[in-house]
């Protein structure tokens, strides 16, 4: 979900900045995002010439009494002289103690309610004259939603089967299973886990016959255990491993489909040279009670499965439930047209590739080949996914709205207690940063959006 808090302060951070340079004297200029016409609401704004020059005077003296200039005394160096110095940082300073307050008297006398920083623009600032701005955001846009209770998709039943159990309980008893050499001698049969040695090349296309030579990459792999018969075994090598020996030499070819999860060899025709080193079984553990108290604290087998088969149910309903949710928001997001406000677009594309850059970090991707991405693409291609979910959480509001959904402190706390434990930050000092920096708000507007998603599930899932 996203987070639309209203940003109504801060207006001059977004005031157009004149061109300027990077570290390497390139000239660039300042840029703002580009805002949704449908979505955007200007105000105008006038703020009287008193006013201006009262704060004027106020900075300037605030800069006099810092200012430390060689040949002056402290608190003493002539106006004129610090309104020539600090000319620049003076006028940003009266601009930050005006325009906040102008701006939200504007929008609280129109009832707008900003979601966007506003973009400034027509600043014309000079001491002794009336300041004269206008103000550009987004805003949530107004539209019906008429029929939303008829929006109805299939909820899958949520029961687990005695199946599901078994095949966990097989999963994990795989996972516990040793590989042991197989001694006698035999052949190999299904079931059966060949150890190999072998090299492969890659052979040309017909057309490509008189290149033979020079278009062949060699492949090889030392002491590689493959499952004769088994189901992600390519049925080529099966049929060249069962049967075989230890100490047998095979050659063989294999055609890979065009779909092979390896992209080197997808679609090749590869000509291998095999030996094979070993036969090993697999040895699984029998499902008794010692194997369920080396799992973990089980009294037996049976207390195992029965805690097992609680957590299978309960991440089998999670798991259906949010699939089926999301299934609804789709159907609400295609059921209602409306604009949709470019900055949360935007901040929903940031938090998409935030995440996805976390997920690389993890993977171990350095920092310096991040850089190197294509984040032009990379943003191109969250757009679709990112614009969909601001319309289901945008929907999601306005549903609660109309349901007048609230929000018990109580489950905001327990959410910071959540918080805090996994922080480890004190919850009173967890809550007052949360607070200042519009993060508690954030938590609120998800907390209620879980809600009301929940209550959808129940009430429109059929």
């Amino acid at each position: 979900m996203i987070e639309t808090t209203p940003q109504s302060d801060g207006v001059s951070t977004a005031i157009e900045e004149p061109a300027g340079h990077d570290e390497e004297g390139h000239e660039h200029s300042h840029t703002t995002a580009t805002l949704n016409p449908d979505c955007t609401r200007e105000v105008e704004i006038e703020i009287p010439a008193d006013e201006v020059t009262r704060n004027f005077r106020a900075v300037t003296k605030r800069y006099q009494k810092m200012a430390r200039i060689p040949g002056f005394r402290s608190g003493k160096v002539p106006e004129s002289l610090i309104r020539g110095r600090f000319a620049e940082q003076i006028r940003q300073d009266v601009m930050e103690a005006v325009l906040p307050g102008h701006f939200r008297t504007a929008i609280e006398r129109q009832q707008l309610k900003p979601i966007s920083q506003p973009q400034v623009t027509g600043i014309d600032l000079e001491e002794g004259k009336p300041l004269r701005f206008k103000a550009a955001f987004e805003v949530v846009p107004e539209f019906s939603i008429d029929g939303y209770q008829d929006v109805k998709v299939e909820k899958p039943g949520t029961d687990l089967t005695d199946a599901e159990v078994d095949a966990e309980l097989a999963r994990i008893r795989d996972s516990r299973s040793t590989m042991e050499p197989v001694t006698e001698e035999r052949a190999l049969a299904n079931g059966d886990f060949a150890q190999i040695s072998f090299t492969g090349s890659v052979q040309p296309a017909e057309a490509d016959s008189e290149t033979q030579t020079a278009a062949q990459q060699p492949i090889s792999g030392q002491d590689v255990i493959v499952e004769v018969g088994g189901p992600n075994t390519l049925d080529s090598f099966n049929a060249a491993l069962r049967g075989a020996s230890v100490g047998q030499q095979l050659k063989f070819e294999v055609s890979y489909p065009k779909d092979f999860g390896e992209r080197q060899l997808a679609g090749k025709r590869v000509a291998y040279d095999l030996e094979v080193k070993g036969i090993k079984k697999k040895i699984e553990p029998e499902l008794n009670d010692d194997f369920a108290r080396e799992l973990g604290d089980y009294q037996s087998l049976g207390d195992f499965t029965q805690k097992l088969r609680e957590h299978l149910a309960i991440d089998k309903r999670r798991r259906l439930e949010g699939e089926t949710t999301n299934r609804l928001l789709d159907a609400l997001v295609n059921r209602f047209a409306f604009p949709v406000p470019e900055s949360l677009v935007q901040q929903q594309i940031d938090t998409r590739l935030d995440r996805g850059l976390r997920a690389l970090a993890a993977q171990g991707m350095r920092t310096e080949d991040m850089r190197n991405l294509d984040f032009d693409r990379l943003r191109a291609a969250q757009r679709a996914s990112a614009t969909t979910e601001v319309k289901g959480s945008i929907l999601l509001d306005r549903i609660a709205d109309a349901e007048n959904v609230r929000m018990p402190e109580e489950d905001v706390e327990s959410e910071l207690q959540a918080i805090s434990l996994q922080m480890h930050e004190p919850v009173d000092a967890l809550r007052t940063r949360l607070t200042e920096d519009g993060s508690l708000a954030r938590i609120r507007e998800r907390l209620r959006r879980e809600k009301m998603s929940a209550l959808l599930y129940e009430r429109l899932a059929s």
